[in-house]
């Protein structure tokens, strides 16, 4: 059966999409932390990262670092926040958002109804800064 990302991934759900390559993509999270927060996740459906190739482990951690740099200067934050948990949907994800303090990595504090139209907003923050960045050939439209 597949995931909930699965699903996502080949359309059968609504994502906000800010990147896609044939190993992975990335699409905002419906539980932001923070606006801007994204999920970063490989097409293959593996449940633990420590079992995917550590080519695509490198592949995932650049995706999300280039995120992190858009994030941090869209969203005016200190870090990008980053995280592995894998407790909430058993297809690898990494977690990359703006951030400004530790207390910002608790998984308790997700808005679990954020606006749409903030969501709409940041995902297209990211998409402009990674197109400004040269990865416009990753970045789908809206």
């Amino acid at each position: 059966m597949s995931t909930v990302f699965t699903k996502i991934i080949e359309g059968e759900l609504p994502g906000r999409f800010v990147w896609k390559d044939d190993t992975a993509v990335a699409f905002l999270s419906i539980g932001p932390l923070a606006p801007g927060h994204t999920l970063v996740v490989p097409r293959e459906e593996v449940d633990y990262w420590t079992d995917l190739p550590e080519e695509t482990v490198a592949h995932l951690m650049k995706i999300t670092q280039r995120i992190g740099v858009v994030q941090r200067e869209a969203f005016g934050a200190a870090r990008a926040g980053v995280m592995i948990a894998g407790f909430e949907v058993p297809h690898t994800h990494i977690h990359v958002w703006p951030s400004n303090s530790l207390h910002d990595f608790d998984l308790d504090r997700v808005d679990n109804h954020p606006d749409p139209q903030v969501m709409d907003e940041a995902a297209e923050k990211i998409r402009a800064g990674l197109r400004d960045a040269g990865f416009g050939e990753f970045v789908p439209e809206a």
